[in-house]
């Protein structure tokens, strides 16, 4: 699911995206629900599988995230979100180098705090996310190259 929020003539929408399927989208609007047809058919999400966390995460520990796949052609390896939430905090800069098990950022899912820690070492090529963007499981968050 992909929250919006939209303000047209002054008012404010709230818009969460239910389901896509081909070119029919099921979406709620304010808390009405719509199906709503687009102009395309939209590319298909690709996601992974994903393990539930084994314990709270609020004072333990963080695990990191199911092991994302290396870019293609050498882009960089690819951190993806391994749930459903919302971005708290970004503890990693565009060009900082990391190594394996630091802490990139925090996410809010399932009501409860995760750290999102690298998978390799490398220097962080690119960051796809902003503190309180929601985001869906497998979207790439950060880039380490």
């Amino acid at each position: 699911m992909k929250k919006f929020k939209f303000t047209i003539s002054g008012k404010p929408y709230e818009v969460e995206v239910q389901d896509i399927e081909g070119n029919i989208a099921q979406v709620d609007v304010n808390g009405a629900s719509y199906k709503v047809e687009m102009d395309e058919a939209s590319a298909p999400v690709m996601s992974r599988p994903v393990a539930a966390p084994s314990k709270p995460k609020t004072s333990a520990p963080a695990t990191s995230a199911p092991a994302p796949k290396p870019a293609a052609s050498g882009a960089g390896y690819k951190m993806a979100a391994p749930l459903p939430g919302t971005i708290m905090q970004i503890f990693v800069k565009q060009g900082d180098t990391v190594k394996k098990g630091d802490k990139l950022l925090m996410y809010e899912a399932m009501k409860m705090e995760n750290d999102l820690l690298a998978e390799v070492d490398g220097t962080v090529s690119a960051i796809n996310c902003r503190q309180g963007d929601n985001v869906l499981q497998g979207d790439v968050l950060l880039v380490i190259g």
